[in-house]
């Protein structure tokens, strides 16, 4: 069994060692990000709705098995949720490959893409909250903020480069081309990551204290989850409609924009998390979603590419320290013991922002169009800022 711990004494690399796997899982789920919405609505012929909630569904399912994942994590470990989210990736990426196997046949594809969506919803959250307990397991509850910015940059890292590859293979023939292609990739690169990770040794789970009861955890973790909540309708927007907003004005280049907004996520968490610790928690969340709002009315009144590319850039510079701002807060409101849970409870937020404004934003542009969608989402966030400040002013000393 091949040891994560280095000879360097150094936290990052150690941390590095380890998110390596979240990586892979993002790779994954970027891969057929902008590829999806199109084949859905243009090649099996189905609405904007179906396309947006073939995207969500992934989200969705990531809510659903948080609890289960963070729970797992506080008793068993973290090694073993992060081998179980890879296998659960890997059988996406299968099923992935089949329903682009068969485009021919509607309904079966799309059964088979909902599948594959569903189970990379659950590696994701098993994958992600795993590397994340792991990594806080091997460099102490300290450095959470940087672990958790550090799951942020390979997560949105793994979307920045894994959409461009992924709409590159869908544009090759068969057998390597298309969704069948995407899928064999994610499929290979998941197994890959799984025999990595089953030789590597583990971190003990937390010893043993009290338990606090998953509701009560919830609760502690729900006002911060409500701002996380409005933050993440703006990445909803990008992920399930950017692409069909790109299609809809005969633009080139909608895999580009998700990469600009990887990308730009990327270095603001490499540039500006430390300011979480320097400044707090939620002072960061205020000006991380001013910004992300400013991103998403720049789409809202796009006329262009590069103006649309800006939007993106912004959105995703925003977006980038909202869940490390708010999950330290988060997560400090529990016991070590319950680190897992309440990383999952938290997390839970973000899926709900995602995964319902996919199909809600879908019928937004049906009935209005593409730009009040950005603004909708825009206004989101704009609550977020409300609310973040009313959480500043219930913390600050001497207001009970």
């Amino acid at each position: 069994m091949t040891s994560l711990r280095t000879s360097s004494g150094n936290p990052t690399l150690r941390i590095l060692a380890v998110v390596l796997f979240n990586l892979i899982c993002y790779v994954d789920i970027g891969l057929p990000m902008a590829v999806i919405p199109v084949f859905v609505h243009q090649t099996l012929g189905y609405n904007t709705v179906v396309a947006g909630l073939a995207v969500s569904l992934q989200y969705l399912a990531t809510f659903a098995s948080r609890a289960t994942a963070g729970r797992f994590v506080d008793g068993r470990g973290a090694k073993p949720a992060v081998v179980i989210g890879l296998a659960t990736c890997t059988a996406a990426g299968v099923a992935l490959m089949l329903s682009g196997a068969f485009p021919h046949r509607p309904g079966l594809s799309v059964l088979l893409l909902i599948t594959s969506r569903i189970l990379m919803g659950v590696g994701e959250s098993w994958t992600a909250t795993g590397a994340i307990l792991w990594n806080i397991g091997r460099v102490g509850a300290e450095r959470t903020a940087q672990v958790i910015s550090w799951n942020g940059i390979t997560s949105y890292g793994g979307i920045a480069l894994g959409a461009p590859v992924g709409e590159m293979l869908s544009h090759l023939p068969a057998p390597f081309g298309g969704l069948l292609g995407v899928g064999l990739l994610s499929a290979v690169l998941a197994f890959g990551g799984l025999l990595a990770a089953s030789r590597y040794a583990p971190v003990p789970p937390m010893p043993k204290g009290e338990v606090l009861p998953f509701s009560q955890v919830f609760w502690r973790v729900f006002p911060h989850g409500v701002v996380l909540a409005c933050g993440s309708v703006g990445f909803g927007a990008i992920s399930a409609c950017l692409s069909l907003y790109f299609s809809a004005r005969h633009w080139q280049g909608a895999a580009l924009a998700l990469t600009v907004f990887g990308v730009v996520f990327v270095l603001v968490r490499l540039l500006f998390s430390r300011q979480i610790g320097r400044q707090g928690g939620l002072k960061v969340a205020v000006v991380s979603l001013l910004v992300e709002s400013a991103g998403l009315l720049i789409l809202w009144r796009s006329t262009g590419v590069l103006s649309a590319d800006l939007g993106a850039a912004l959105t995703g510079a925003g977006f980038s320290l909202v869940f490390p701002a708010l999950g330290v807060e988060a997560v400090s409101r529990v016991g070590p013991q319950n680190r897992g849970a309440a990383l999952g409870a938290f997390s839970v937020f973000l899926d709900i922002g995602i995964g319902l404004s996919g199909p809600m934003l879908g019928l937004m542009i049906q009935s209005l169009g593409y730009g009040p969608m950005f603004l909708a989402s825009a206004l989101f966030t704009g609550a977020g800022v409300g609310a973040t400040v009313l959480l500043r002013g219930r913390t600050r000393p001497g207001v009970a």
